[in-house]
C-alpha cells in the first residue's frame, strides 16, 4: 500500500478521535511519518508538549526513552496518568546510547565515586537520552538531566557550587561541553563501565571536575576529522554545523556545534544565499534540504536504524488494535525521582 491511502486512514481516525489525540515526531523520523504527526521536534520538546496537551492517547514516533519521558511527564505529582496514555508505533526502536547506561551501574559509580572524596558534593548530570531507572537514580541524588541545548548551563551551575559531576552516558556531549566552557582535557575522567572502579584511581578522581560515563551515540560518534577535511575541500565556504555527540576533536573543527533545533534555527534564519555542511541524522538533513531554502550538504549521511523503524504501517495499527505491545508505562516507583530529574533542568 502506497502512502497515500494509509495517510487517509490515519487521518480518519486523526478526525475521529479530535483533541483526545496527539501524534507526536521526532526530527529524524521519515518523511512519510513526519507528515501525519500534530508536531515535530526534539524529544523533551515532544515530551513537553505531551504533558502541556489534553490529548487521552499520545502516539509517539521516535525511540524507547522518549516515549518513556512523555509518560513520566504526563503523570501528576502522585505519579498517575488519570486516564492518559503513551503509545510507542515501533515498541522494538530503542537507542544504543541509552543502552549503555542502566539505573544500577550508574547507582553503583555513584557510591564508587562519592566514597573516594566524601566531603565534595558528587551530582548526577544525565543525559535525556537516558532510560527511566537512569533518571530516577539521577533525581534521588539531587542531579538533573540536561539537552544537548542546554547541557552548558546545568553542567555550569553544578560546577559553580563547587561539585563534582558524574555524567551519563555520552562521553562526547560531556567533553564537548566542558571544552566549550574553558576546561582543559585533565578536568574529565573516562568512568569505564567494564571495568573495576570504572578503571580510575583515586587520584585521578579527586583531579577531575567532571567524570564522564564511557557511552556514546554509535551514529553521531562515527564522525571522524577525515570527514571535516574532505568537506571543507569539497565545500570551502559552507558553515559547517555538527551535533555535540560527534567526538570532541571532530566538534572542535566545526564552526558551531549545537542540538538539534540549535542546527535547524541557524539554517532557518540565515540569509538565503547561505551555504551549509550538517552533520547530523539524514532524514533531518534531506528534510532540510527541500524546505529549508539553503545549500545544505551532508557532512557523511548517516541513518539511525532505530529511528527509522516506525512506520505509517505500525501507526495505523496501533489505532486499529491498540496492542499492549506499544503501551509505554514507565513504573510507578520510578516516575517520582525521574520526574525530579527533569523537573531541576526544567528549574534551572
Amino acid at each position: 500500500m502506497n502512502p497515500s491511502p494509509l495517510l487517509e486512514k490515519i487521518n480518519t481516525f486523526r478526525r475521529e478521535w479530535g483533541e483526545r489525540l496527539l501524534i507526536l515526531g521526532h526530527h529524524y523520523q521519515t518523511s512519510e511519518v513526519v507528515a501525519c504527526c500534530d508536531a515535530v521536534g526534539d524529544s523533551l520538546e515532544l515530551s513537553r508538549l505531551a504533558a502541556q496537551s489534553k490529548a487521552e492517547r499520545i502516539i509517539f514516533c521516535g525511540v524507547r526513552f522518549m516515549a518513556e519521558t512523555a509518560d513520566i511527564l504526563i503523570r501528576d505529582a502522585n505519579g498517575n496518568a488519570n486516564g492518559r496514555s503513551v503509545w510507542q508505533p515501533a515498541p522494538t526502536a530503542g537507542c544504543p546510547m541509552a543502552d549503555m547506561a542502566d539505573g544500577a551501574s550508574l547507582e553503583a559509580a555513584w557510591q564508587t565515586l562519592q566514597a573516594i572524596d566524601p566531603t565534595t558534593p558528587l551530582t548526577p548530570v544525565v543525559y535525556v537520552n537516558s532510560n527511566a531507572e537512569v533518571k530516577a537514580v539521577c533525581g534521588k541524588h539531587g542531579g538533573s538531566t540536561c539537552t544537548s541545548g542546554n547541557g552548558h548551563r546545568v553542567v555550569k551551575h553544578f560546577l559553580n557550587q563547587g561539585h563534582r559531576i558524574l555524567f551519563a552516558p555520552d562521553q562526547h556531549l560531556c567533553t564537548n561541553i566542558m571544552r566549550e566552557l574553558g576546561y582543559p582535557t585533565s578536568a574529565v575522567a573516562l568512568w569505564r563501565r567494564e571495568l573495576p572502579n570504572g578503571g580510575l584511581t583515586a587520584e585521578q578522581v579527586l583531579q577531575a571536575r567532571l567524570i564522564a560515563w564511557d557511552g556514546c551515540c554509535p551514529i553521531h560518534a562515527s564522525y571522524t576529522t577525515g570527514d571535516i577535511q574532505v568537506a571543507r575541500l569539497a565545500h570551502p565556504d559552507a558553515e559547517l554545523l555538527i551535533h555535540p555527540e560527534a567526538p570532541s576533536a571532530v566538534a572542535a573543527l566545526a564552526d558551531h556545534t549545537g542540538s538539534t533545533k540549535g542546527i535547524i534555527d541557524t539554517i532557518q534564519r540565515a540569509d538565503p544565499d547561505r551555504t551549509f555542511i550538517v552533520g547530523t541524522e539524514e532524514h533531518l538533513v534531506e528534510r532540510l534540504k527541500r524546505t529549508a531554502g539553503k545549500t545544505i550538504f551532508s557532512l557523511r549521511p548517516i541513518l539511525c536504524t532505530d529511528m527509522g523503524l516506525t512506520t505509517l504501517e505500525q501507526i495505523l495499527s496501533v489505532f486499529e488494535t491498540w496492542d499492549e505491545t506499544c503501551h509505554v508505562v514507565v513504573p510507578h516507583d520510578l516516575v517520582a525521582d525521574a520526574r525530579i530529574s527533569v523537573e531541576r533542568m526544567l528549574a534551572l
